[in-house]
């Protein structure tokens, strides 16, 4: 059980306290001082380590299932004895070009909160350290981890939006370059990367409810001070989903933009394709007809035919590339 414990420690008054090494021992402490907290953090724990976690703080099992499931989108459901906040945070490699998303549940009761950890994506280290440096919103209890977690990840969701943004203009600048297009698949790039957008839009866009909720009354378990800092939350969660939805619009409209870009090309090229080819065409039918063999033709006898024929093929195809030039085709 301790391999997947990452931390576990008691909080009164604001301030980190040492405690029992068990965390049952820890939990009864806090409930019996009636002004602490425990807080415990787990790292992707297995259905058997997290038995003893669910029948020691009374977590419900259909909370508990989806913790160990992983696969949940960001809601807050209201239990009994305790609230269940589903997070996703996410981390943006701008080599890679891909979003990755983890998970994070957060368990809120009486005097303990419990999170619950998957994937790389962890925001939880700093936000311990964060929270330990500011008593006077620890003061608020459990409320204020909730809060302190949902802010970290909120607040990275700007970072990684603005990271979108600045490869988004990126593509955006090669797509309308002069000699865009050659050699490159930027359809496929650009499609990508609106895959990655809604990867990130899938973890950012669904926790609106849930902040929306915790700002409001007649959630339990909230510290009535700690709505104002959830408000906040919701402020930059809005700016995140708007953001992303700019975004989204944006490669939609540059999508769009190239591909009336290749048929503009294409046209061009088949323009160049069919001037050259009524060029070519010319010759071919003069010389196809006097290929024919017939006995009575004009000019055959004439010792100039064979020049003047080359000439009038040579005239009409410079009057022709001179006519195909002023319209652009060439």
């Amino acid at each position: 059980m301790r391999s997947v414990i990452v931390d576990c420690a008691i909080y009164r008054d604001g301030a980190r306290t040492e405690g029992p090494a068990d965390f049952s021992d820890a939990l009864d402490e806090a409930r019996a001082s009636g002004d602490a907290f425990l807080w415990i953090g787990l790292h992707e724990p297995t259905e058997k380590e997290f038995e003893l976690v669910t029948s020691e703080f009374g977590l419900h099992p259909l909370a508990v299932e989806d913790a160990l499931c992983a696969h949940q989108r960001p809601k807050l459901e209201v239990y009994d004895d305790s609230l269940f906040l589903v997070l996703k945070p996410v981390q943006y490699d701008e080599k890679a070009g891909a979003v990755t998303a983890g998970e994070l549940m957060v368990f809120v009761g009486d005097s303990f909160v419990v999170t619950v950890r998957h994937g790389e994506a962890n925001p939880l280290g700093s936000v311990r350290d964060r929270l330990e440096k500011m008593p006077e919103v620890l003061q608020h209890g459990p409320t204020a981890v909730m809060y302190a977690v949902s802010d970290a990840v909120v607040d990275h969701y700007l970072d990684v939006a603005d990271d979108l943004h600045g490869d988004m203009e990126e593509l955006e600048t090669e797509v309308f370059a002069p000699n865009a297009g050659a050699g490159q698949n930027t359809a496929g790039r650009i499609y990508a990367f609106k895959r990655e957008v809604m990867e990130f839009r899938r973890s950012a866009g669904p926790l609106g409810e849930p902040m929306e909720r915790l700002t409001g009354a007649g959630v339990p378990f909230v510290h009535e001070g700690s709505r104002p800092f959830f408000r906040d939350v919701s402020d930059h969660l809005t700016r995140v989903n708007e953001h992303v939805e700019g975004l989204d619009r944006l490669l939609s409209d540059i999508l769009s933009a190239h591909l009336a870009q290749m048929g503009v090309r294409q046209n061009d090229d088949m323009r160049k394709i069919s001037a050259w080819a009524a060029m070519a065409a010319v010759p071919t039918m003069i010389a196809g007809i006097y290929g024919m063999n017939f006995t009575h033709m004009p000019e055959l006898k004439q010792p100039w035919g064979y020049p003047g024929v080359v000439a009038l093929m040579a005239g009409v195809i410079a009057v022709l590339y001179r006519w195909f030039k002023r319209r652009g085709w060439l």
